[in-house]
């Protein structure tokens, strides 16, 4: 009898956050009394759903020992590379000892604290008997300009069937790897993991999400994720107490 797949994290967080101007990488930052990686790291380890995680970290990584995760969990470190498709296959194959190929692997940018339970809930229930697998998203609802080299407007962009992709990013073990590893053998540098199913023929699955998802990039949106984790605090504290 074939297995129930497993659902498996992956966090690539190697990047070094140059635009951020901070004195170390930005998932080191603090961030609601804790770093971001932290932050993220919680949820999914508290995520009952999911099995173990893995981080894809520099090699040279001053920061990521000093962190006390507090789970039962697997959580595996591997050395990540040059670009993030690089760290994501790093993972994928460190994972290869922990999960079957059919279990699912769900990408997550370290940079992204304030993915929500629900969120997540969605994603996996939505996707779970999925032939392919898909990514959180949220429609464009700003107009949309293409600019010139030199920073005039060239043309408005139909807004009409653009998303902002989000993490996490959610497929098969197998297919993931064969599809980041055809991508870089034809020399397709992939930002996301959708893009290289996409380079693979497949047509992943849209699952709308909420816009709070936010990927901190810039010190303005540290703030940001500080109010959204405190008013969730906030909501959390009021229903206990009601």
């Amino acid at each position: 009898m074939k297995p129930e797949p497993k659902f498996w994290a992956v966090i690539p967080a190697a990047g070094v956050g140059s635009r951020m101007q901070a004195d170390r990488p930005k998932q080191y930052l603090p961030l609601d009394g804790r770093t971001v990686i932290e932050q993220t790291l919680d949820i999914f380890l508290r995520h009952p759903r999911i099995a173990g995680v893995v981080v894809a970290v520099s090699h040279d990584d001053a920061y990521f020992p000093s962190l006390c995760p507090v789970t039962d969990k697997p959580l595996q470190v591997v050395d990540g590379g040059a670009e993030r498709c690089h760290s994501v296959l790093n993972a994928l194959r460190g994972l290869e000892a922990l999960a079957h190929p059919e279990d699912w692997v769900l990408v997550h940018d370290a940079a992204r604290p304030c993915l929500s339970d629900d969120d997540l809930e969605r994603l996996i229930e939505t996707l779970r008997d999925d032939p392919v697998g898909g990514i959180l998203a949220t429609p464009v609802r700003d107009t949309k300009k293409r600019a010139t080299p030199d920073g005039y407007i060239a043309a408005t962009v139909d807004r009409a069937d653009l998303w902002r992709a989000f993490t996490p990013q959610m497929f098969r073990l197998a297919t993931l790897a064969s599809a980041l590893e055809k991508a870089l053998e034809d020399g397709f540098m992939v930002t996301d993991e959708a893009s290289a199913l996409e380079h693979a023929g497949h047509a992943p699955r849209l699952v709308e999400g909420s816009a709070e998802n936010i990927k901190i990039t810039r010190p303005e949106d540290l703030r940001l994720a500080e109010f959204y984790l405190a008013e969730r605090r906030r909501a959390s504290t009021i229903r206990e107490e009601t």
